[in-house]
């Protein structure tokens, strides 16, 4: 009855939020950017509850915590100050004022104005298009796991369930609805984070007793070098057993967010460059808090192996361990996680579906499909792709080809990949060329691609594809640059004079110029002669009269 009365308080306001919304999705700019009007800390919570998901809690923190044991918080670490420090100060002022200046709305939309090329517009929304769907099973697959564990429904009736709802709470009041939700889900994300890793600790005796008992676990030879295999500790220790691969978690977890569509469609939307500034502070802070957590709390999976569910060979279902882990809390508790996870999952999944139905509608459909749309066209059709790349994402989520961490591996390994580079190149770099953004597309998505299918696959781990995919294009873009034909010098100018323009402020009093100030030092004027030819006849006068 907690858990209803809780999951029915949670609907109702998500909806009512989205009713209150609407009237500020009146327009194609409001519906997809809150008319670039959105303040600090709305932008900051929307940053980072579209950031941690269900993918996160569940599957990330329980694959690499049983993995990689304590180290596993490293990951978070990566996460709070790389994919969300750095990513604000790096790319938060500039994006906001680039985009701004060139009026661009998606991602695609910025690579065809900033790059005066309308194929490489197109081809970046089919990119995104593609590789969001992935992105969005893995946050229904982890959403519904856990929501079933806990209700005893089957899976496929939650999957159905959630995406009703994703499209009722986005078609409603678009990004602002989002953007309000987003803020009310990340306070309830921060309370129950805390109070379930004290839960959790305190049923293992409390951190010092977890911490002895986690270090007395032999290592599984699966998870480390063979050298390594069966000593004691490591589980414990500073760097985990095998902290080549958690490298390549905390480059393609951290560093992917600076290349994600629905990630730096935030900085868009906010208001202007000072709420830049408070932003990034509580992003970080929200950031340390919420994926430190997860990571830490995942750390401690091994403690509950009697009760992981495993598959036929004996090995363990990684997606089993957090919801495992939970399903020995007190019912209050089930009941706050079971918010903690809708919290993160919908602000994701609210995200994922506008990035994908704007992208399609404004960089593909507008323009080159139909040639005369207005702005009530475009916000029905963006409505409708609503529904389209949700239905499109609950069947790939109810057969799922991996798991979770697999499906978010492959989705962020592609956008990243492919989109990271030219982005944050093309916001510093003038001498970004038309060749190397495309050479870092097919580069990024080919690793992804071949990387799929066991016969041309040639890195292990999806996870691991990924970040070298990132690294990959960091490295092609400015290789290409430096031997392709540049962009002609007026395309250039006029992409980079926003950061040269001017802003005129209003100006109480009459200050005189440095020119005139300097003039009325070096020789007074004729006024201030009279004033002191005046001033000392009158001295002289009273001298006389003395």
């Amino acid at each position: 009855m907690i858990k209803v009365v809780m999951l029915i308080l949670f609907f109702g306001i998500m909806v009512a939020v989205g009713l209150y919304s609407r009237r500020h999705a009146t327009n194609v700019n409001d519906f997809v950017l809150g008319g670039r009007k959105v303040g600090p800390w709305l932008t900051a919570f929307a940053f980072g509850t579209s950031y941690f998901s269900a993918v996160v809690f569940v599957g990330y923190a329980g694959q690499f915590g049983y993995k990689y044991g304590i180290a596993a918080t490293w990951i978070g670490i990566g996460n709070a100050f790389i994919g969300s420090l750095l990513a604000w100060v790096v790319l938060g002022r500039r994006t906001r004022i680039m985009t701004k200046f060139l009026d661009a709305k998606t991602m695609p939309d910025f690579f065809g104005k900033r790059y005066h090329s309308k194929a490489m517009r197109i081809a970046a929304a089919f990119i995104s298009f593609i590789f969001l769907i992935p992105y969005t099973s893995s946050v229904f697959n982890g959403l519904s796991r856990l929501f079933g564990k806990a209700f005893d429904i089957p899976y496929e009736y939650c999957v159905i369930a959630m995406a009703l709802l994703t499209c009722i709470y986005v078609i409603l009041g678009g990004y602002m609805a989002t953007a309000i939700n987003d803020f009310i889900q990340g306070i309830i994300m921060i309370g129950g984070i805390i109070a379930v890793i004290v839960s959790i600790l305190n049923g293992q005796g409390g951190f010092l007793n977890a911490l002895k008992e986690l270090s007395q676990i032999p290592t599984d030879p699966a998870v480390t070098t063979p050298a390594l295999a069966d000593s004691q500790g490591l589980f414990a220790s500073f760097f985990g057993p095998d902290p080549v691969n958690l490298l390549g978690v905390v480059i393609l977890t951290s560093l992917g967010t600076w290349g994600l569509p629905q990630m730096v469609q935030k900085f868009y939307a906010i208001r202007d460059e000072k709420a830049v500034k408070t932003g990034t502070v509580i992003s970080t802070v929200f950031a340390v808090i919420i994926s430190c957590g997860c990571y830490f709390l995942g750390g401690f999976g091994r403690l509950f192996d009697d009760v992981v569910a495993r598959n036929d060979q004996g090995g363990v279902l990684y997606d089993s361990v957090i919801p495992s882990m939970l399903a020995t809390l007190p019912e209050i508790l089930i009941g706050v996680v079971i918010m903690l996870v809708l919290s993160a999952s919908m602000s994701t999944l609210a995200s994922l579906v506008l990035t994908s139905s704007s992208t399609i509608t404004i960089d593909l459909i507008k323009d080159n499909i139909v040639k005369k749309m207005d702005e009530k066209k475009q916000i029905i059709t963006m409505r409708l792709f609503l529904v389209v790349f949700i239905v499109l994402s609950v069947v790939m989520a109810l057969k799922p080809p991996a798991l979770i961490a697999q499906l978010m591996g492959i989705s962020w390994g592609a956008l990243a990949g492919a989109f990271l580079a030219p982005f944050l190149y093309g916001l510093y770099w003038k001498k970004v060329t038309r060749a190397s953004v495309w050479s870092c597309f097919v580069v990024a998505i080919g690793i992804t691609v071949i990387n799929l299918f066991p016969a041309t696959q040639f890195i292990k781990s999806p996870i691991n594809a990924g970040a070298i995919a990132m690294i990959a294009g960091l490295i092609v873009v400015p290789l290409v640059s430096l031997i392709t034909p540049k962009m002609q010098e007026g395309e250039i100018k006029f992409v980079f004079d926003c950061y040269e323009e001017k802003h005129m402020v209003e100006q109480r009093y009459a200050l005189p110029s440095e020119a005139d100030a300097g003039k009325a030092a070096a020789a007074p004027s004729a006024d201030k002669k009279a004033a002191a030819k005046n001033a000392a006849g009158g001295s002289n006068k009273k001298k006389k009269k003395k």
